[in-house]
């Protein structure tokens, strides 16, 4: 287990790799037969380098997500997020709400996750994601920031156009948050 840097992703890496080491990868509902598409691009928005996922998220076939994820720690190794308050991110979108999923080493099926919702407005806005703030989805486990593995970022349970970019994701202390 590796303490985790206060650095996630601070786009200085090219494409898809974030400071992490690993790969932002695009999933959709169509790993489990739904059909919703989407796509995932780095680019400037709004004067800023982000990564940017854009799509149609739809119901049939009991989908119903689109997500860019990344892997935390190396390997897919777990990081002792412990030192730290949260994740905070600038986030910039289409005035919709979206999640942000965290996933650990007590999560042993893809449908369980720890899950907050944020706001996306068409603005470059931080937002603060507390840890004590995410609630466990589909498990009794309570989330334990020191084996964290994997984040997403989620457009998720409702049909809508997905528009949402993302940029400068970190981990902060508690004397930052806002």
């Amino acid at each position: 287990m590796n303490d985790a840097p206060d650095v996630i992703d601070d786009l200085s890496l090219a494409p898809p790799m974030a400071a992490t080491g690993n790969g932002w990868a695009l999933v959709s509902d169509r790993v489990m037969g739904g059909v919703s598409s989407g796509r995932m691009t780095r680019e400037i928005v709004d004067g800023r380098d982000a990564i940017r996922m854009r799509g149609s998220v739809r119901l049939e076939n009991n989908g119903g997500f689109l997500q860019i994820a990344l892997d935390l720690g190396k390997d897919g190794a777990e990081v002792d997020a412990r030192q730290w308050a949260g994740i905070r991110l600038d986030a910039f979108g289409n005035g919709r709400t979206y999640n942000l999923h965290l996933r650990s080493s007590d999560i042993r099926h893809p449908w369980e996750s720890y899950r907050q919702s944020f706001r996306a407005p068409p603005d470059w806005t931080t937002v603060f994601l507390p840890f004590d703030g995410f609630t466990p989805h589909r498990t009794d486990q309570p989330l334990n920031p020191a084996r964290l593995r994997r984040l997403g970022i989620v457009a998720i349970g409702r049909a809508f156009e997905a528009d949402i970019a993302v940029a400068d994701i970190r981990f902060y202390s508690s004397s930052a948050a806002h």
